[in-house]
């Protein structure tokens, strides 16, 4: 990773967990959770009112997505969801009713101070059918093929490597599972540099993709049936979307994947602390490199 990517990551980490820490600090004060500032084009508004009277105060007010992913994926009962970017966990606690006892929904964020809160909200809403996870959405910590549904909230856009995320999410999705992702698009016509003037990385402007770009990204990982519908806007040019595909139900293995359920890459209980190189004389390492494996950390 370049410099400047470690800079960018490092600085989207520091965000978060500063509105982590806003709405912790909050709770134990006499007027409870301090809301995260957002405008009207993010945050736990853009959720159901029943859906909000259903979750702990906590987990609205750390909300920051620019969409409902949980309505967009359309979860059935029985299935296990995966969460990018779960941050407070507002989406991991709808999932997990939406999945039911039998279903499970797990939540993946790399800031310690989000993954905190997140289990304090689970706590306080009861949640039994959930998970969190420490990790970034570019190298996802569950084996290949688990996974029946992706979500994220407006968190692609923040990746400094958007096309590992699309590969590790389509390496973790069973076969014939699918994606449903709020998040900001840009218009076509936009550059980069146009992007940037009209807002910054870490306030999911900068940082996110062109509709094209979205469409390829997501096909080059091995996607079909892709989707990108723009809902909202939330800057000139720039959009909150939909997004949907759907691995291929007959979708073979790749260089970043394994054959069989819990391993990948010649390694079993991938990205666990039970790793083992599947070849004696390997060590988990040398098996990951020299496989490419996506979940190398």
């Amino acid at each position: 990773m370049s410099e400047q990517s470690t800079d960018l990551r490092e600085t989207v980490r520091e965000r978060y967990a500063a509105a982590a820490l806003k709405v912790t600090q909050g709770s134990v004060a006499c007027c409870g959770p301090e809301p995260v500032e957002v405008d009207e084009n993010f945050g736990s508004t853009l959720y159901a009112t029943d859906e909000r009277d259903a979750l702990p105060a906590e987990a609205l007010a750390a909300s920051l997505g620019c969409g409902n992913p949980t309505a967009v994926a359309e979860l059935r009962e029985g299935e296990r969801v995966l969460d990018l970017g779960s941050g407070g966990g507002i989406d991991v606690l709808l999932s997990a009713r939406r999945v039911g006892p039998t279903g499970k929904a797990y939540g993946l964020d790399m800031t310690d101070e989000m993954l905190e809160l997140a289990l304090r909200n689970a706590a306080k809403a009861g949640a039994t059918n959930v998970e969190f996870l420490k990790g970034t959405i570019e190298a996802i910590p569950l084996p290949a093929n688990t996974i029946d549904v992706v979500i994220s909230n407006c968190v692609i856009n923040l990746s400094v490597d958007k096309s590992a995320v699309f590969a590790e999410t389509f390496r973790v999705l069973k076969p014939g599972g699918r994606i449903g992702v709020s998040d900001v698009v840009a218009d076509d016509a936009l550059t980069p540099a146009q992007r940037a003037e009209r807002g910054d990385y870490v306030g999911c402007i900068a940082g996110a993709l062109s509709f094209a770009e979205y469409r390829q990204g997501l096909s080059a990982a091995g996607f079909t049936d892709i989707e990108v519908n723009p809902t909202h806007s939330v800057a000139d040019g720039l959009h909150s979307a939909i997004v949907r595909a759907t691995k291929p139900a007959d979708a073979t293995e790749t260089a970043g994947t394994a054959a069989t359920e819990g391993a990948c890459c010649g390694v079993s209980a991938c990205c666990t602390t039970d790793e083992r190189a599947t070849a004696p004389s390997t060590t988990v390492a040398e098996a990951k490199a020299a496989s490419g494996c996506g979940c190398r950390s």
